[in-house]
């Protein structure tokens, strides 16, 4: 069989949610022998075009249009396309950007394309049926791996297969709950996963062989498990779960939390007042983005309040005492305004708003990634910082603040110029730094920056910003301004996705909760519902126990 892949751009539509500064990027599609082109990423765009900088760092947004796509001499792909203004508009002096990648992911931009093959625009693969918005550009054939890996990447996962041991050998019930199954994935990946066993037809004082049944268990979060709860925030203390989240329902005035034995336990708890806009000087309202953070056995939540106005925001950590509840409220310090390493407040009130602050361990220090925003003399949008904190004060920085990263590509500046709600999800050797992009409308998208061991995380040329948003309003049907999310891990290791988006493009910001799927690469993908993560049919899962006499 051959394959082949088309680069294409959208027509935008703002009936569809997909504007200039999205449609006009480079899509993929992929056709197998004879079949039809089908689009990958959700029909949304893979490379985007950056924005340029002007002397005061303020950005100007750009777009791409008539992407071509080639083979380069030494195997890789290249691709040139001509830049225009974010919203479409020609520029005056047109400019010819080129890109390097080895897989068609991951993309790296090039001063020029002496290697690329010439290219007429006569194409007549390039015609699609059924690729909403499709402006076709070029078809290039790729080899059945590069097919393969472009699926694994740009396709949601689902779940296609459940395996069990055909046998195992127990000697009583605590050993039949050890037992799990497998499940398998279209991407390739797999995953262990707890089996509920039916052990009622198992005598364990009678050694023998018995039949045995069981459905693979599935935690159900039905979209959304919370109305008016924005950049929701899950830990795991002391055995119990906490959830926390900005609170819509009375304009960002209080901050509630939830206590529950189990994840699921939290969608019913009833909620707690933690913290409000008039208990503290200094703390008057738009109480944002609390966040849990563990710091050498200690817990804090990070949050952001002003005394007053919008301008005045700033990022404020509180300290449980030690042996404290977290959802008792007076367990909790008064939030501490953070501070640079000299003592000095992180930014001056009225001309620098600071938001949505997070910590993490790493290599034996800590950090934390916050949103800042510069309004006088000039607003230039909100851009990513970073620092390492003081473990023992962690409202106290260690180092200067270093910008981590700015709202450069189409889906980060759309409606406005805006990177928040950072969250550090460490797996194994790599750091996976997913925040929040665009406007918090419909548009709000979530993309990510990785880092690997050994790495210097307060350099930025250190980190790898993916090209793409992996989670947005096409990402699952019916979930729109999908953003500011969180991670949690639960008793068995699963990592869940905590994050707020709109029931309807109208709709309020409310909260969800997902599995987190690891891709091939170990990537995360936000994007597995719980129809794609467990197919319903394949639940109900058999095996024989061979009952043994427990050695004394």
């Amino acid at each position: 069989m051959r394959y082949y892949v088309m680069c294409y751009t959208r027509r935008p539509d703002q009936s569809l949610y997909y504007e200039e500064r999205l449609a006009y990027s480079m899509h993929l599609a992929l056709k197998e022998g004879e079949g039809a082109f089908q689009p990958l990423n959700h029909n949304s765009g893979v490379l985007f075009a950056r924005a340029t900088e002007n002397e005061d760092g303020s950005l100007n947004p750009k777009s791409l249009r008539d992407p071509v796509l080639y083979r380069r001499p030494d195997g890789g792909f290249g691709v040139r396309a001509v830049r225009i203004e974010g919203d479409g508009d020609e520029e005056p002096q047109p400019t010819v950007l080129c890109w390097s990648s080895e897989d068609l992911i991951i993309y790296k931009e090039t001063p020029g394309a002496s290697d690329m093959e010439p290219f007429d625009g006569a194409n007549p693969q390039a015609c699609p049926d059924g690729i909403e918005g499709c402006v076709p550009g070029n078809v290039i054939e790729i080899s059945a791996s590069e097919a393969a890996y472009l699926k694994q990447k740009l396709l949601t996962p689902e779940n296609i297969s459940v395996t069990v041991p055909e046998e195992v050998t127990v000697s009583c019930a605590d050993d039949v709950k050890k037992v799990q199954a497998v499940l398998g994935y279209s991407d390739g990946t797999s995953r262990p996963c707890r089996v509920d066993w039916d052990c009622s037809g198992i005598d364990f004082s009678r050694p023998g062989r018995y039949p045995l049944r069981g459905t693979v268990r599935q935690e159900h979060f039905p979209f959304p498990v919370a109305y008016n709860r924005a950049d929701p925030c899950v830990t795991r203390w002391n055995g119990k779960y906490y959830f926390i989240a900005t609170n819509d329902a009375d304009d960002n005035h209080t901050l509630y939390i939830r206590e529950a034995d189990t994840l699921a336990g939290l969608v019913d708890a009833p909620e707690t007042l933690l913290l409000d806009s008039v208990t503290y000087e200094g703390i008057g309202g738009l109480l944002w983005a609390p966040e849990f953070h563990e710091i050498n056995g200690r817990l804090y939540i990070f949050h952001a309040a002003t005394p007053g106005e919008f301008y005045c925001e700033e990022s404020h950590v509180m300290e449980l005492c030690e042996g404290g509840n977290p959802a008792c409220r007076a367990d909790w310090s008064a939030p501490k305004r953070v501070q640079k390493k000299d003592g000095s407040y992180l930014c001056e009130m009225g001309k620098t708003i600071t938001l949505d602050m997070t910590c993490f361990p790493w290599e034996g220090d800590y950090y934390v990634v916050w949103s800042q925003r510069q309004f006088l003399p000039k607003d230039l949008g909100a851009w990513l910082y970073i620092a390492k904190v003081n473990p023992e004060k962690p409202w106290q920085l260690l180092t200067d603040p270093v910008v981590l990263s700015k709202p450069d590509f189409g889906w980060a500046n759309n409606h406005v110029f805006v990177d928040e709600g950072p969250f550090a999800l460490i797996r194994g050797d790599r750091i996976y730094l997913t925040f929040s992009s665009a406007l918090i409308d419909y548009t709000y998208v979530v993309g990510y920056m990785t880092i690997g061991r050994g790495q210097d995380l307060l350099d930025p040329s250190s980190w790898r910003k993916n090209g793409y948003p992996i989670l947005s309003a096409r990402s699952v049907p019916g979930e729109y301004g999908t953003g500011h999310n969180a991670y949690v891990e639960d008793e068995d290791g699963v990592i869940w996705n905590t994050y707020h988006a709109r029931p309807g493009a109208e709709g309020v910001r409310s909260s969800g909760i997902r599995r987190v799927h690891f891709d091939v690469d170990g990537c995360p993908m936000l994007d597995v519902t719980e129809e794609l993560d467990l197919r319903p049919e394949l639940a109900r899962v058999e095996t024989a126990v061979q009952v043994v006499r427990e050695e004394l």
